[in-house]
């Protein structure tokens, strides 16, 4: 019995393979790129995973090697750039799947804005930036400061804060010279520290995992620097997360699975910045499985084969253990950049992790050889740097300490 993926995010596979061994089930990996997920490769047994190298991007394609699997029981798909394909490949397949107007509806962070506008105006609203559009009118449109974004990007590309008209005038400017995955809209700036809720959803019920805390650049805007797990919110904040997550999610019709939910803790209480239909990435699945003590991915299992994830109810409170950190312990995550543009050479340092407290590893996300010129966005990290504590201010300081002793090597970048 198999259960395919469709791409996945970087890091999750190996929880992934044994969630589904637990089933019963055998995993198969659609991919246009495997090197993407060597470092969780490298420490799979041979053969715990099947994986099929297809251009993933190609529909027809994909739904051949589907077609060709014995007993296709489930299909995965944990990722932004694949939310919309693999929703219409479930339905294709008469598989267990996201609704595919919602999962069309999530990858359009515009579409989401306006239509939580439209159903609670109270929500901030957000404007299309048409080719030519001035500073002048968007400025009349959402206020400033400003933030403009394309609304279907990752990683915090194509992300700009403008807090006057000049800076409006450049942003618009070089988002003219840019390629978006979707389009370019405009919406307020909201001020306060950034969060994500990290919830499960199925037929209606929602549950707050736990919630993380995330730094991000003083020098690049939307740039993430850190993510911790779990936020250490007052009980009264925490339980007010979750209600209002939920009835945001509620909103926009996501009924099902994990979602990723990105948002300000203003003077007001919380802002929504973006849905991400998906678990959460830079390891906040890994972070989740040991703060709370459980393979969060098991659920994945569960709703690719159509049933209510026992996550839902397989401890009492998640939300309190995640505020207490009453797992394996809280963690950390530092995003580890160049201090320069070049040719990425290697990671030194590596060596001198073993004698940092809070068992800090290393995970890869650049291939060697990759050439950096902008390191405004994810797109410019190297690596992420997980450590432990037993609380999660603990475990910042710790990932902290041990990421000071990693240092990227780059190469001149020499001519194009």
């Amino acid at each position: 019995m198999t259960i395919a993926v469709l791409e996945a995010l970087t890091f999750g596979l190996g929880r992934m393979v044994a969630a589904a061994g637990k089933a019963g089930e055998r995993l198969c990996l659609l991919t246009g790129d495997r090197d993407i997920y060597r470092h969780e490769l490298q420490r799979l047994p041979t053969n715990a995973l099947e994986i099929i190298d297809v251009d993933t991007r190609a529909l027809t394609r994909c739904s051949a090697v589907l077609a060709s699997l014995p007993e296709l029981r489930g299909l995965i798909c944990s990722t932004d750039t694949w939310m919309v394909p693999g929703a219409e490949l479930a339905a294709r397949f008469g598989l267990p799947g996201p609704n595919r107007e919602t999962a069309r509806v999530l990858r359009d962070k515009l579409a989401v804005r306006r239509l939580l506008h439209d159903r609670n105006p109270s929500l901030n609203a957000a404007v299309p930036v048409s080719p030519g559009a001035t500073a002048t009118t968007v400025e009349k449109a959402v206020g400033l400061p400003a933030v403009l974004k394309d609304s279907a990007g990752t990683g915090s590309r194509n992300v700009w804060l403008a807090r006057t008209t000049g800076q409006l005038e450049l942003a618009l400017a070089e988002a003219a010279g840019r390629s978006f995955m979707g389009g370019l809209f405009a919406e307020p700036y909201i001020t306060g520290p950034l969060y994500s809720a990290e919830t499960l959803s199925w037929e209606g019920r929602t549950r707050l995992l736990g919630v993380s805390g995330r730094l991000t650049s003083a020098r690049w805007f939307g740039r993430e620097e850190l993510l911790s797990f779990p936020a250490m919110l007052p009980e009264p904040d925490l339980a007010g997360v979750e209600q209002w997550v939920a009835q945001v999610l509620d909103l926009v019709g996501h009924t099902r699975g994990f979602a990723h939910v990105e948002f300000v803790w203003t003077v007001k209480g919380p802002e929504l910045v973006e849905i991400n239909g998906r678990i959460g990435g830079c390891l906040a699945g890994e972070a989740m499985c040991r703060s709370l003590g459980v393979n969060v991915y098991e659920a994945m299992v569960d709703m690719a084969l159509g049933r209510a994830p026992a996550l839902l109810d397989a401890v009492s409170d998640l939300g309190a253990i995640a505020a207490r950190g009453g797992g394996t312990g809280a963690t950390a995550t530092v995003l580890v950049y160049p201090d320069r543009p070049g040719t990425f050479q290697r990671v030194d340092g590596l060596e001198e992790l073993a004698s940092h407290p809070g068992s800090p590893e290393w995970y890869p996300t650049m291939t060697i050889g990759t050439r950096v010129t902008d390191l405004g966005d994810q797109r410019a990290c190297t690596g992420l740097l997980l450590a432990e504590g037993p609380t999660t201010e603990l475990a910042v300081y710790n990932a902290i300490s041990a990421a000071h002793a990693v240092r990227p090597v780059m190469a001149s970048a020499g001519p194009p």
